[in-house]
Parts: structure tokens; C-alpha cells; sequence
């Protein structure tokens, strides 16, 4: 059972969320987000509680596996390890696979793979609080956050920082200034997608995600998620079908008790993608990253909008449902 203490932190940061997405329905979402990343009394308190209770409470006693972990943080460090450093990595096993999803798209496809050279597994780790993830070996770290728990994180607005084609993070004084294209192995989304207040800045956020990585790097999200096993399927299926349009294929999904987590992988050919999205298309189905709350506070049932049967202006080709996603050259 929680203790009041974990209640009332947990209740502090539940109540930011809620009024920048409250905040966000009646204003300009992208104005909301900025005057509260400029509310230093707030960022302070928040990143004051989510730092207990992550280290006093979810760190030490959220089950993700009764076997291979207990933290989420360590299901983290176990995902990475398994899919670029295990005896047999799953990045090569998921390379065979998508080549055999592009030889089903056109038999004469034919790609000569070099072998993913890594040392240390770049890892940024976007809204770190923290930096759990600076302990572990075979990671080389880049912690970000709008409100920095601890002087080894770096202060970072992940909507707004430029990205550039440069060799490493650009960084000046606590802060970072750039993040590079195609620069990091892996990124951690850890219970920060709710943290935004609307369906487009959760958008952005995975699309500067691919841009960041490595073909062939993987995104992990968590997601608080306490209903059972099934309840918010739907929703999950249209993060995997809004994910594969950007070009991202999903390696593997865990429900667990208290939430959901995911890891995808950014696709050699972003045809595996949309191929996955012509063929499991349903009617729900849209480029929109929603979570529960988006529904559970402004409707009585907490439905996906569209959720009905299919129509022929549902059946429009895949890349017309993707063609207005803001990437942007630089």
C-alpha cells in the first residue's frame, strides 16, 4: 500500500499534468508549455518529487519482471543490452526481418548491411530528473531534463533544441544548446509523454527521436498504465500504428502492473512501417499520439475518437495519412 508521503508527491506531479493539459484545451498548447517551462517555483517542486519518489519508491519496488529486473530503470538497461550487446543481438535478428518484409514489397530488393559498430551504447535519456542511467556500464549517458534534479543533467527543452547534422551534443554552460542527427543508439522516453499537454508535442517528441537516432537504434517508452491487461489496447495499437508511419518498427511491448512498456526500433527502410500500417490499419486508426487522460477527463465512456466502422475516406493511401508530419531539414 502507498504511503502518504507517495501519495501526495505522486499527487503534486498528477496535478501539474492535469492543468497543463486542462491549460492546453483553452489556450494555445505551445504557449502553455512555454510558460511553464519559465515557472522555476514549479519546475523546483516538481523535480524535488519526482526525484523521492522515483529513488524511494518506483525505483526500488515497481516489478517489471519478477525475474530479470525489478526497476524500470533496469528493464531499461536490460532492453538495450539484449538488442545491441546480447550473444545473439536482436538488431540483427530484426535486420532479417525487415529485409524479408522489403523482398515481399519487391522481389529484386537486394541491400548489402554493414555490421553496427558500438562501443558504449549512446543513450539519451530525455527527462532524466536524475540520471539513473549514468551508474551503468557499457553507456555512455546524455541527461536531459527541463527541470534538473542533480548537477550531471543537463537542462533541455526536447520540442525546441535545434537539431543539426553535428558530431557530438553541443553544450554550454548546464545546458544543451544542440543535439546531433543519427548520433545516439538509444532514447529514453520514462513517464514523460504525459507529461506533455497535447497530442502534437507527443508527436514531436518522436519525431526529433528519429531524427536523433542511429538507423537501427531503438526508442523506449514507458507509460504509466494502471488498468488491466487489455483496457488501453487500442490506444497502444494506435501508438504503433502512429510510430510505424514515422518510420518505426516495435520490437516488443510488456504490461505490467503499473505500466506499459515499449521499445521500437528506428527502421533501415521506413517501407516496413508503412507497410505494417496499410495492413493493420482499422477504423480508429490515425497519426495521433493520445493517452487515457486525454478522454478520461473531458468524456464520460474515455473512447478514441473515430472508433466506428470504417468508411471509404478512411481508406486513403498510407503515405497521404503521414504526409503532414513536420520533420524538418537542417
Amino acid at each position: 500500500m502507498a504511503s502518504q508521503e507517495q501519495l501526495e508527491l505522486s499527487g503534486l506531479i498528477k496535478s501539474v499534468h492535469q492543468r497543463l493539459r486542462e491549460s492546453a484545451k483553452q489556450s494555445d498548447a505551445e504557449t502553455v508549455w512555454q510558460e511553464h517551462v519559465r515557472d522555476a517555483k514549479v519546475l523546483k517542486s516538481y523535480a524535488a518529487a519526482m526525484e523521492k519518489l522515483a529513488t524511494c519508491y518506483w525505483d526500488r519496488t515497481m516489478e517489471v519482471s519478477c525475474k530479470r529486473s525489478n526497476s524500470r530503470i533496469e528493464w531499461v538497461v536490460a532492453s538495450c543490452r539484449s538488442y545491441f550487446l546480447g550473444p545473439t543481438p536482436l538488431l540483427y535478428l530484426f535486420r532479417e526481418k525487415e529485409d524479408k518484409v522489403m523482398q515481399a514489397i519487391d522481389s529484386s530488393f537486394r541491400y548489402e548491411h554493414q555490421p553496427y559498430l558500438i562501443e558504449k551504447i549512446r543513450l539519451l535519456d530525455v527527462g532524466s530528473c536524475y540520471n539513473p542511467f549514468g551508474a551503468f556500464e557499457n553507456f555512455d549517458v546524455t541527461p536531459i531534463d527541463i527541470a534538473p534534479a542533480q548537477p550531471s543533467v543537463w537542462y533541455c527543452d526536447f520540442l525546441d533544441v535545434p537539431v543539426r547534422n553535428i558530431d557530438r551534443p553541443s553544450f554550454s554552460h548546464e545546458q544543451v544548446d544542440v543535439l546531433p542527427k543519427e548520433y545516439f543508439d538509444a532514447i529514453v522516453f520514462s513517464l514523460l509523454l504525459e507529461y506533455l499537454p497535447s497530442p502534437e508535442q507527443r508527436m514531436r517528441c518522436c519525431l526529433n527521436a528519429y531524427q536523433m537516432l542511429r538507423p537501427e537504434g531503438i526508442l523506449l517508452i514507458i507509460t504509466p498504465d494502471s488498468r488491466h491487461q487489455g483496457a488501453n489496447a487500442k490506444l497502444m495499437k494506435n501508438w504503433r500504428y502512429t510510430l510505424a508511419g514515422i518510420g518505426f518498427t516495435r520490437i516488443k511491448i510488456e504490461k505490467l502492473e503499473h505500466v506499459t512498456c515499449m521499445v521500437f526500433r528506428r527502421s533501415l527502410f521506413p517501407e516496413v512501417g508503412q507497410r505494417w500500417c496499410a495492413i493493420h490499419r482499422e477504423a480508429y486508426m490515425m497519426p495521433v499520439l493520445h493517452i487515457p487522460q486525454d478522454f478520461n477527463e473531458s468524456s464520460s465512456n474515455g473512447s478514441i475518437p473515430g472508433d466506428g466502422q470504417r468508411t471509404e475516406a478512411d481508406d486513403v493511401d498510407i503515405r497521404d495519412a503521414f504526409a503532414g508530419l513536420p520533420f524538418e531539414d537542417s
